[in-house]
This record gives C-alpha cells, structure tokens and sequence, in this order.
C-alpha cells in the first residue's frame, strides 16, 4: 500500500433534505440510512482502508460531530480528526486537510470525498482512485470523477469535457454546469461528452496548494500561515481563528472551475449522492406493488404502492390507500408528503424552525 497516498473524508454537512431523520445533531452520515448494518461514514472509511493505510485517513467535520466520528471510527486518531468551528463550504475544508497533509508530507497524492455517497462496485471504485492518484502523482493536475450518466437528471451538476487526454483515460475538462433544467439535460446525454460530477476529487498535495495560491489567494495565505501550527498543540486554536476569516465558497467554484488543468476520469462504480428521500427509494429494495419499507417487521400496508417508508423499529405502522407517497418518522416528528413534492423538505425544515425553534431539526 502506497505511503503516499492519502484520503480526506468531508463530513460536515447536516443533510436537512433527510429530516426528520437527518437532524442538525445526528446528521445523515453519521446514520445507517439504508439498513445496511454500517453508517455512510463508515462505510466511506471502510472503502478507503482499500487505498491508503489507515493513518492517511482524516476526516474534517464540524466540532460537534467530534464524538460521533470517534464512536463510529474508533480507530482514528485524534488528530486525524479536523474540526471546523463553522461551516464555510467545501473550499476552507479542503484547504485545511491539504495543506495539514502537506505540511506532512510534500509528496503526498490525495483523494478527497464526501463522507455520505453509496458505492455499489467498490472494487472499480478502489481501482478508479488508485489510478487517479498514480496520474495524479506524475502530472501537475487536478482531477475530479464524473460519472457516465444512466439518464437526464436534473439533480446533479454536469461536467463537459474535451477529447484532449493525459494518462489514457484523463479528459480535459470543458466546463462545470449547475443542475440543468431537464430539456438541457436532455441535451448533455445526447451529446455525449458530459458526465454527472460526483464531488470526488484527486490531486497532489503540490498541485492542489499552488492552485489555492493561484485562484484562492486570500484562502491560501489563511491556511499557509498556519503550517507552523499543524501536528502541535496550536493546531486547534490557529485553525479557529482561521476559519472566521475564510469567505463561504465551494472547491468546485472556487478552483475547479477556473483552474486551466483541470481533468477529468468517466467512471462506472454503482455511484449515487444519496441526496433524496427518492434516491434511497430507486436504491432499496421493494415489494410487488413498489413500496419500499425500512425496516418492514412492524408495517402492514393495504392497498398502497409505491410508497417510502423509514419508521422506528419498535413502532407499528398501518398505512391504507397510499400510493407515492414518503411516510418518514424520527425523533418525534413525522413526515409524510408526496414524492413529487419532495424537495420542499428544506422549505419546511426552514418553517418548523421557525415556528417550533431548534427543538425539532
């Protein structure tokens, strides 16, 4: 196993699309939203004990999510935990796990990937990182994932990319779009050279600082300044006082899109974001008239299809005549919404905060 390969596992989020099981103490990674016996979390540390030792692994979260990763990754170290005091996006985070590591390690390869994503094929996962970071290693270059796309989904932001290629199989990358209307999605699958962007980044620990240097200035002298102070006792307390003066940006807007060598690998690996109540339906398995019951030993339903349904173990559940529909309960709260109407979830996430305070998200 390569000494310099290392990953960085983002786990900061709050996964407010799946409240009311997803909650701003115990958010959605940190949960086994699929019954599989293993939370997203661990189950993203588990698939990189496949490409790095175990000491390459870090983890950046959010302060208060300390303990949960120390209980769910009793292996790591403490300081392979790095804690955010607020959540300013994707750019500080990476910035802060890269430049710790490269302040480590200057010939270090990197992977850097969200904490709550689903892997069906992780062999050809393993395989498409461990290419990356070998490319990754010998050229000066950043790359990201993208993932062939099975249909025009309107979830997802595109990656366009050119037939100019490195390392075989390594396109140049055209432009980034946000999540398209679906006529334009539409459009990117016919055309062919477009892929969903996944949000799985590879670089050397050398390329990914000179672009901070380049495209994030302010960003870079925030975490440069702090390389006297990574793996002490300071680390903690610079950190702090770093993150309030890093502006709210994406890693994707912030570099990815402006940075001039920038590539990109097409990929296949049973990948899904697990964004949606709808996504961890189209993942679970269902019963003959299409509904799909996490856990199922307690819920009778009658003349009812296609329904989600996530409810306590210990709870017994009769739904009649439902069809479409999310019927989700935790933390004394239930939801139950239609499906196509899913995407309000934040907007009434936002109104029970407003009404009820804190107490329920």
């Amino acid at each position: 196993m390569n000494k310099n390969y290392y990953a960085i596992i983002m786990a900061g989020g709050i996964g407010s699309r799946f409240w009311p099981i997803s909650r701003t103490s115990h958010p959605k990674q940190f949960i086994d939203i699929l019954g599989t016996g293993k939370t997203l979390i661990q189950n993203t540390y588990d698939r990189f004990l496949k490409v790095c030792p175990k000491e390459n692994i870090y983890v950046v979260t959010n302060e208060n999510y300390t303990s949960l990763v120390k209980a769910q990754l009793p292996d790591m170290a403490d300081n392979q935990i790095l804690t955010e005091p607020v959540m300013r996006n994707t750019a500080p985070c990476v910035a802060y796990g890269c430049f710790k590591i490269e302040s480590l390690n200057p010939d270090a390869a990197i992977v850097v990937a969200p904490s709550d994503h689903l892997i069906l094929d992780e062999q050809a996962f393993v395989n498409t990182i461990e290419k990356s970071l070998k490319v990754a290693q010998e050229k000066d270059c950043l790359i990201t994932l993208g993932i062939k796309p099975s249909r025009p989904d309107t979830g997802y932001g595109y990656i366009q990319f050119t037939d100019t290629v490195i390392g075989d199989d390594f396109h140049k990358v055209k432009t980034f779009t946000e999540k398209p209307t679906l006529d334009i999605a539409k459009t990117f699958l016919q055309s062919g050279d477009f892929l969903w962007n996944a949000g799985i980044f590879v670089w050397s620990a050398k390329a990914i600082v000179k672009a901070f240097g380049q495209y994030l200035p302010d960003m870079n002298d925030i975490f440069a300044d702090a390389r006297p102070y990574y793996n002490t006792d300071n680390e903690r307390n610079h950190v702090n006082q770093a993150y309030m003066q890093c502006t709210n940006i994406s890693i994707d807007y912030g570099i990815m899109e402006k940075a001039d060598n920038v590539y990109v690998l097409p990929s296949e690996f049973g990948w899904s974001d697990l964004g949606t109540w709808a996504s961890i339906y189209e993942l679970s398995e269902k019963d003959y008239v299409g509904n799909a019951v996490i856990p199922s030993e307690k819920v009778i339903m009658y003349d009812s299809s296609n329904c989600m349904v996530n409810v306590p173990e210990d709870k017994l559940v009769i739904l009649q005549g439902l069809h479409d529909y999310i019927v989700v309960e935790s933390n004394n709260t239930l939801l139950i919404c239609p499906r196509d109407q899913e995407q309000n979830v934040k907007k009434v996430v936002a109104d029970v905060k407003q009404q009820f305070g804190v107490k329920y998200i």
